[in-house]
C-alpha cells in the first residue's frame, strides 16, 4: 500500500535545510579560521613580521688609505701623496641598474664629469660606445627588452645583454646632450663597483662647490658621499721614474694575474696596488692597513648607516740608501755624455753602489727616444745586458787561482799572438806582433787578452802553446766551469738586489773548444750593469759579494705632523756569497786595478789624472751585433760596448762605478764616455773638481802638463781602436 503522496514532498523538504546548514557551518569554520588566522598575525605574530618587514643587515667593508711614500736618504720626498677632494658611491647589496641609472642622472645636474667619446677622438676617450650603450639600456629596460623577438626573449644572462646591445640604434646615443653623457660618466663609475664596495666617481679637479652641493642633499643620492682620495706625485718629477714605478688606477684595480692572492690578502677587486717595480715589489709596506666601516643595509640593499670602526693607517714610508743630491749630479752627467753619443748609441748607463754593504748610492739610465728627447732608462740597469770586452779579466784572473792553475810559481805568462786551428787569432792591444813576458798585474794594466785566452787553456787542461795548434779541450766543460767562478763575483747570476725585475744576462752556446777562450776576456756571455757593479764591489772589499740594496729602511709616519715617523725596520746588508780565493791573490787583482789608472801603461791613466783621490779600476770594450728595439730582434751591424768598473779610494773604497755605453760605431771612434763618466761620478761623489762648491781657481796647466796629457790621450785612444779591431762578434 503506497503512502500518501503528501507525506512524500513532507520528507523531500526536511532534507534540504539540511544540506544547507552543513554548507554555511562549513563557511562559518573556513571563515573563523581566517579570521583567527588574521588575529594571530596581526596581533600575536606581528611584531616578529613587522620585525621581518624592517630587518636589516650589517657588513663591515673596507676602505682605502694612502699608500706610504718613498725618500731618498736625507728624507728628501721621491714619491708623495697629493690629497684631493673626492665624490664617491658605495653600493648597496643587489642595487640594479636601473636604480644606479637613476641616481646617475640626477647627480649629472650637480657636477660636471669629463666626457669625450669614441665618436669624438680615436684614442683617450673616457666614454666608450659600449658604455652609452650601458647608461641607455639602465635607464630603458623595458623598451629595449621590447625590441627582442620571441626567441632572443628567452634568452638570459650574458647572451641576453649582448643582444640588448645591438638593439641600441647609435642615433639614440648620439643624440645624448651634455648632461646625459656627465650621467652616462657617472654611471660607468658607479657600475664599476661591486656589491658594499666604495669608488671614486670623481676625485680630479672637484670644486668646493660641488662638494657643498652633494653635502646638502645627500639624502638624494643613496651611496653618494663626500670625501678625501690621494694620487701619487713625483716632486722631483721624471727623476727615477723606472725604478720607482707605478701604481694601477681604481678602473685597472688589482691584477688579473695575482686576483686570488690579492683577494686572499684583504684587497677588494678596485683596489689601488702597486704595478711596477718599487711600487709593486714593497707592496705590502706601501699599501698600509685599510679602514672598517660596519654599514647597515634595510631589505632592499639599501645602504642606510655607516659607522666607522676602525679609520685606517696609511702605509709605510720607504727610505732608499741614495741622496737626490748626488743622484741628480749622476743624472746630469748621463745627460752629457749622450751628447757625445755617435752611431747608433742612444743610451748610456751607469750603477754606483756602496761596496761595503750593497747600497745603492746613484743610478742613471738614460736613452734618446725617436723624438729626440732624452728620457728615463734606469731600469735597463737591472733589465739591460749586454757583451762587456775586457772589464771581467779581475774575474778571469782569480777564477785561474780558485781553479788552481795560477799561482806565485807559474803566474809569468808569454804574450804572442795565438793561431789556433779552427779559431779566429788572438792578441793583445800592446803586443800585435811580438812577444812579452806579463805577469797577472802587469795583464791587467796593458788588458792583455793573450794571458786570459792563456788562462782558459790552462782551465780546460791545455798549458802548452805551439803554433796552429789544435785544442784539445771540452768546450762545453770549459765554459761551465768558468761561469760556475763568474758567478761567485755575481756576473750570470741574479743579484739579489731588492727589485722585481733583475735580469741575469745571456749565455752564448758552446759549439767549439776555442770559445771559453773568449769568454775569458769578456767577448761572449753578455751582463747587466748591476752585474757589472756588483762584481766590482767585490773586487773592491776584497771578496764579499753583497746584494745591491735600493731600500735602506722602512719608517712609520708621524700621526700629529703626517711627516716620516720612526724607524721600523733597518734592512740589514745581505751577503749572497764569499769568493773563495786567497787574500794574495785578491791583493795581487786589486793591485791590476790599479795600474790600470795609476800605472805608466794603464789604459784609464791619461782620464784620471791629477784626482785629489787614488782609484782603480778596469777599462772594456767588446764587439757585439745591434740589437733592433723596433722589430725586437739581432741584426747583421756590427757594434761596439764599451764599458768601465772601477772604485775609490783604493786603499779604503767607498764607492764603486760601473758605466756602459752600447751600440758604438766599429770605427773612426771618438766616444770615450765609459772612462769619462766614471771620473766625473767619481768627483761628483768626492765633491771635487767641476762639483766642489765654492772651490777656488785651480792652477793653469803648464805647457809640458798639456803636452804630457795629449800624449797620454793618444796613446789610450790608439789602445782601444786596436783592441776594437781584434775582438770577437
Amino acid at each position: 500500500m503506497k503512502a500518501p503522496k503528501q507525506k512524500k514532498n513532507e520528507k523531500k523538504k526536511s532534507h534540504i535545510p539540511f544540506r544547507l546548514n552543513l554548507l554555511f557551518f562549513i563557511v562559518f569554520l573556513l571563515f573563523s579560521t581566517l579570521i583567527l588566522r588574521l588575529a594571530y598575525l596581526q596581533i600575536v605574530q606581528a611584531d616578529a613580521y613587522k620585525a621581518e618587514v624592517e630587518r636589516t643587515e650589517r657588513t663591515t667593508i673596507t676602505g682605502s688609505v694612502p699608500r706610504g711614500e718613498i725618500f731618498d736618504s736625507h728624507l728628501n720626498k721621491l714619491v708623495g701623496n697629493e690629497a684631493r677632494h673626492a665624490i664617491t658611491y658605495t653600493r648597496g647589496k643587489n642595487v640594479p641598474a636601473k636604480q644606479m641609472a637613476a641616481v646617475a642622472y640626477d647627480l649629472a645636474d650637480y657636477i660636471s664629469m669629463s666626457h669625450t667619446t669614441s665618436f669624438e677622438v680615436d684614442r683617450k676617450f673616457d666614454l666608450s660606445e659600449r658604455d652609452l650603450k650601458d647608461f641607455f639600456i639602465a635607464r630603458n629596460q623595458e623598451e629595449v627588452r621590447d625590441r627582442l623577438n620571441d626567441d632572443e626573449q628567452r634568452l638570459s644572462g650574458s647572451e641576453s645583454y649582448s643582444v640588448m646591445l645591438d638593439k641600441v640604434e647609435e642615433s639614440e646615443i648620439l643624440a645624448f646632450g651634455d648632461r646625459e653623457l656627465d650621467a652616462a660618466a657617472v654611471f660607468k663609475k658607479m657600475n664599476s663597483a661591486y656589491s658594499l664596495s666604495t669608488v671614486n666617481i670623481k676625485n680630479q679637479d672637484v670644486t668646493e662647490e660641488e662638494i657643498a652641493r652633494i653635502s646638502e642633499n645627500l639624502e638624494k643620492f643613496p651611496g653618494i658621499d663626500t670625501g678625501t682620495d690621494w694620487v701619487r706625485h713625483y716632486p722631483k718629477e721624471g727623476m727615477l721614474r723606472s725604478i720607482l714605478g707605478s701604481v694601477t688606477s681604481e678602473e685597472a684595480g688589482v691584477p688579473e694575474s695575482g686576483l686570488k692572492t690579492y683577494l686572499a690578502r684583504g684587497y677588494s677587486r678596485n683596489d689601488r696596488v702597486g704595478r711596477t717595480q718599487l711600487e709593486a715589489e714593497y707592496e705590502t709596506v706601501l699599501s698600509g692597513t685599510k679602514s672598517r666601516i660596519e654599514t647597515e643595509t634595510n631589505s632592499n640593499g639599501d645602504i642606510i648607516n655607516r659607522i666607522e670602526q676602525y679609520s685606517g693607517h696609511k702605509g709605510d714610508n720607504l727610505v732608499l740608501s741614495m741622496d737626490i743630491e748626488f743622484q741628480e749630479k749622476v743624472e746630469q752627467i748621463a745627460v752629457d755624455s749622450l751628447a757625445e753619443r755617435e752611431g747608433l748609441n742612444k743610451s748610456i748607463y751607469i750603477a754606483a753602489m756602496d761596496p761595503n754593504n750593497g747600497d745603492i748610492l746613484g743610478l742613471a739610465g738614460k736613452k734618446v727616444n725617436d723624438d729626440g728627447e732624452v728620457i728615463d732608462a734606469t731600469s735597463g740597469i737591472f733589465q739591460s745586458a749586454f757583451n762587456v770586452g775586457s772589464a771581467v779579466k779581475g774575474a778571469t784572473i782569480l777564477s785561474a787561482y780558485m781553479d788552481g792553475v795560477l799561482d806565485e810559481t807559474n803566474n809569468v805568462i808569454v804574450d804572442q799572438p795565438l793561431k789556433l786551428r779552427g779559431s779566429e787569432d788572438i792578441s793583445s792591444v800592446f803586443n800585435r806582433y811580438g812577444a812579452e813576458a806579463v805577469n797577472d798585474i802587469t795583464a791587467l794594466e796593458v788588458s792583455s787578452n793573450v794571458y786570459m785566452a792563456r788562462l782558459a787553456m790552462r782551465m780546460g787542461g791545455e798549458w802548452e802553446y805551439t803554433r796552429d795548434m789544435t785544442l784539445d779541450i771540452d768546450g762545453a766543460k770549459l765554459l761551465e766551469k768558468q761561469r760556475r767562478y763568474f758567478n761567485q763575483f755575481g756576473l750570470g747570476v741574479p743579484t739579489g738586489v731588492d727589485f722585481p725585475s733583475d735580469a741575469t744576462g745571456l749565455e752564448g752556446q758552446a759549439n767549439t773548444a776555442a770559445q771559453g777562450l773568449f769568454y775569458s776576456f769578456g767577448q761572449y756571455d753578455t751582463y747587466t750593469p748591476l752585474q757589472l757593479l756588483q762584481y766590482a764591489s767585490v773586487i773592491a772589499n776584497g771578496g764579499t759579494r753583497y746584494a745591491p740594496r735600493l731600500v735602506s729602511e722602512i719608517r712609520d709616519t708621524n700621526v700629529e705632523t703626517g711627516n716620516v715617523g720612526a724607524l721600523k725596520t733597518e734592512i740589514q746588508p745581505k751577503i749572497m756569497n764569499t769568493v773563495d780565493v786567497s787574500d794574495e791573490a785578491m791583493a795581487r787583482v786589486q793591485q791590476g786595478f790599479y795600474q790600470v789608472v795609476n800605472g805608466s801603461r794603464g789604459s784609464a791613466r791619461s782620464y784620471f789624472t791629477g784626482t785629489p783621490y787614488t782609484s782603480a779600476g778596469k777599462t772594456g770594450t767588446a764587439e757585439a751585433l745591434w740589437w733592433d728595439d723596433d722589430n725586437n730582434q739581432i741584426t747583421d751591424i756590427d757594434i761596439i760596448n764599451i764599458t768601465y768598473v772601477g772604485y775609490a779610494p783604493y786603499d779604503d773604497p767607498e764607492i764603486a762605478v760601473a758605466v756602459v755605453v752600447p751600440n758604438l760605431p766599429t770605427s773612426g771612434r771618438t766616444n770615450r764616455e765609459n772612462t769619462k763618466a766614471a771620473r766625473r761620478v767619481f768627483d761628483a761623489y768626492f765633491k771635487v773638481g767641476e762639483f766642489e762648491s765654492d772651490s777656488p781657481s785651480e792652477p793653469l796647466e803648464t805647457v809640458e802638463d798639456l803636452a804630457e796629457e795629449a800624449e797620454d790621450m793618444a796613446t789610450e785612444e790608439a789602445i782601444e781602436e786596436d783592441e776594437e779591431e781584434n775582438t770577437e762578434e
